[in-house]
């Protein structure tokens, strides 16, 4: 029961784990893309038809969407702040499930040759904007390029207008970061026309995102660098991982902890059966067969407890997905635990617990029986 209800444990924890893992990814998609493509030594990237092409030469891309991405100050009457603005074309929105996250508002970039923006909750609460605002006018500043300062500060910046359309509540990395805006809004203030800074794609398939990555870095050659979702944000998914990793281990240990239930089964067997050792030992049993008796006793008890344990905590992450048994607040991203069940945890788990039964059962198979047959051929 000690080693099942610790199996059980390890595969419900880390089945949870994987499924905050993937909530994490999900909110992550709302902006970012399956795959982005940036230039190697420049800002930006203007060959469009031909980068287009070579894209599309590569099966199971589903879209591609092109975009600008640059620091900028923002201004609403009397308040200021230095905020990211990303300029996303059509395209943008099939790509991801931004539209999703927009909380307040509606999900517009352009109408009646008037641009809009979509707000970070964080950059609109900052700034105190208001979507059903239309009078006050929000101005983007950027630097022009290659024109330093003259005796009117603000003639060395291109300015913006534009108006509130919607606000966004993803997560404060991007809340109190990220203004979006039409591509072609963005291109006029960081004044590179027909340019753009990456391209973002989506896949059709999942399960074919690295052999499609590697596809198109050899296409597109090493002047280029392609990075995946996870590897746009590494630290974030690498923390994940290794808070996954020591939850593990710390259960793990309290496993080695339970297995000392083996070593004293096995101790009082052994004790009990001096008789039957005595006996098969006068039959003309050796000690490898003796001790091969008693491993085997060990390697069952482990077994049935690893085995019982993957089949309860199957049952419970099942149960979790299908009745939601756990939820969360209101207040929540969520409204329940998540879970997902992966083959290799169980595998893993499967070969922690033979492991580390296999050894419980060693040493007193090894001591005891050694000391018994001593005792007899004395």
């Amino acid at each position: 029961m000690a080693i099942a209800l610790t199996t059980a444990a390890l595969i419900i924890v880390l089945s949870a784990m994987n499924g905050l893992t993937n909530v994490v990814a999900d909110l992550y998609h709302a902006i970012e893309p399956d795959l982005k493509i940036t230039a190697v030594n420049s800002k930006y990237m203007s060959n469009k038809v031909e980068l287009t092409k070579k894209i599309k030469s590569i099966s199971g891309i589903n879209g591609i969407s092109y975009s600008i991405e640059e620091n900028a100050l923002m201004k609403l009457d009397e308040r200021q702040a230095i905020i990211t603005v990303k300029g996303v074309d059509e395209e943008f929105k099939n790509l991801t499930h931004f539209d999703t996250v927009v909380t307040d508002g509606t999900y517009r970039f352009k109408y009646d040759n008037q641009f809009y923006g979509v707000f970070g909750r964080g950059v609109a609460g900052r700034l105190g904007i208001n979507v059903n605002d239309f009078v006050s006018p929000i101005s983007i500043y950027a630097p022009i390029r290659g024109k330093t300062e003259g005796i009117n500060p603000e003639d060395a910046f291109n300015k913006l207008s534009i108006s509130p359309a919607g606000i966004f509540s993803l997560n404060d990395d991007f809340d109190f970061k990220y203004v979006l805006i039409d591509l072609e809004a963005a291109q006029q203030l960081f004044d590179c026309k027909d340019a753009f800074s990456a391209i973002e794609l989506s896949i059709e398939d999942k399960d074919q995102l690295a052999s499609i990555q590697a596809k198109l870095q050899m296409e597109l050659g090493n002047e280029y660098q392609i990075k995946n979702r996870y590897q746009l944000n590494d630290v974030l998914f690498k923390t994940l991982e290794t808070e996954k990793l020591w939850t593990f281990l710390i259960l793990a240990f309290i496993l080695v902890i339970a297995t000392f239930n083996i070593i004293g089964a096995l101790t009082m067997l052994i004790i009990e059966k001096k008789k039957d050792i005595k006996t098969f030992y006068n039959l003309g049993a050796d000690q490898k067969f003796i001790r091969t008796i008693f491993m085997q006793e060990g390697f069952l008890i482990t077994s049935v407890g690893a085995f019982t344990g993957l089949i309860i905590g199957l049952i419970i992450c099942i149960l979790q997905q299908q009745f939601h048994l756990v939820t969360f607040d209101d207040q929540s991203v969520i409204a329940y635990y998540p879970i997902d069940l992966q083959l290799k945890d169980f595998i893993w788990i499967l070969a922690v617990v033979m492991a580390i039964g296999f050894l419980a059962a060693l040493y007193p198979v090894r001591v005891f029986t050694k000391n018994d047959l001593v005792h007899l051929q004395d």
